[in-house]
């Protein structure tokens, strides 16, 4: 039996949302209330948020055919699973320098959406409210205010630099709406945290530059995950439509690039939640 490449099964469905005009990190999340959920509650991560987003179902919560059993309900018949993946670090001796290393262990497995289950408790069928897009999201305002990055407001664009460390913003009113506002801060957060003084990814990239759309890449993606977990839509960015073309290249040319950047991604979305619970502590002490 031929062996799965679980990193190729990923890919060619990205890069199949991709050619087809869907951006799988940018679906509307707010619809279902933030980041899909396992059965006990806990969000899901990395590319696993997008291989859910690309399923088509709108319910929040997931379930192994087990899991849904387990809390007495049952998958549908003939209704077809999610193939999402499982992954943890394994550590292993190299046979030559019998040295310890560690390499991933990623294999793919099924989920169900709670609309593909009848039976399901009460508790994952409370309704879900969306955020209000005509007025500021007090949470999300609140939560980016802790977060306690340099942002400035003015001008007509958006944009990080990385030699003065400070997000440049327009004004909140010049936006369409609230959650295209805070999506835009989200985005630029994330290359933020790309600082030496942070996680230290190589932002000295020039504009078309392979390593430069990696990086957008990794702010897109990172941005629907914070957004994702405020339960606010993760709008698309007008200005990246120009950069299809070379993310696709880019998955075509190396079947781990999707996995690489959302896992950057999901340690950039990480850094910003744990420096706002920090600041948080801080202000309140």
């Amino acid at each position: 039996m031929k062996r799965t490449d679980t990193y190729q099964v990923i890919t060619d469905k990205i890069i199949a949302a991709l050619e087809a005009g869907t951006r799988p990190w940018q679906k509307s999340w707010a619809t279902t209330g933030g980041l899909p959920l396992r059965a006990n509650g806990q969000p899901y991560q990395g590319i696993n948020v997008w291989l859910l987003g690309l399923s088509g179902h709108a319910g929040r919560y997931w379930f192994t055919y087990k899991q849904a059993q387990e809390v007495g309900a049952q998958v549908r018949g003939g209704e077809k699973g999610t193939q999402i993946v499982f992954f943890k670090p394994l550590k292993i001796e190299d046979r030559e320098t019998k040295i310890e290393k560690t390499i991933p262990l990623i294999r793919l497995y099924t989920v169900f959406n709670q609309n593909q289950i009848d039976g399901l408790p009460e508790k994952y069928n409370a309704e879900i409210k969306n955020p209000n897009p005509d007025a500021r999201d007090a949470e999300a305002q609140r939560f980016f205010d802790t977060v306690g990055f340099d942002t400035r407001h003015g001008g007509g664009r958006a944009f990080y630099v990385p030699s003065m460390d400070y997000v440049q913003m327009p004004a909140f009113e010049d936006f369409h709406s609230a959650e295209a506002y805070y999506a835009t801060l989200a985005h630029e957060y994330v290359h933020m945290t790309g600082h030496e003084s942070r996680l230290d990814r190589n932002l000295k990239t020039g504009f078309g530059t392979k390593n430069y759309a990696k990086e957008e890449l990794v702010a897109e993606m990172g941005a629907a995950f914070i957004c994702g977990s405020l339960g606010i839509s993760a709008e698309p960015r007008e200005d990246h439509a120009s950069y299809l073309a070379s993310w696709l290249k880019i998955l075509k040319d190396d079947n781990k690039a999707i996995v690489q950047a959302a896992a950057a991604a999901q340690k950039a979305a990480d850094f910003i939640f744990e420096a706002a619970d920090a600041n948080s502590i801080k202000n309140a002490a």
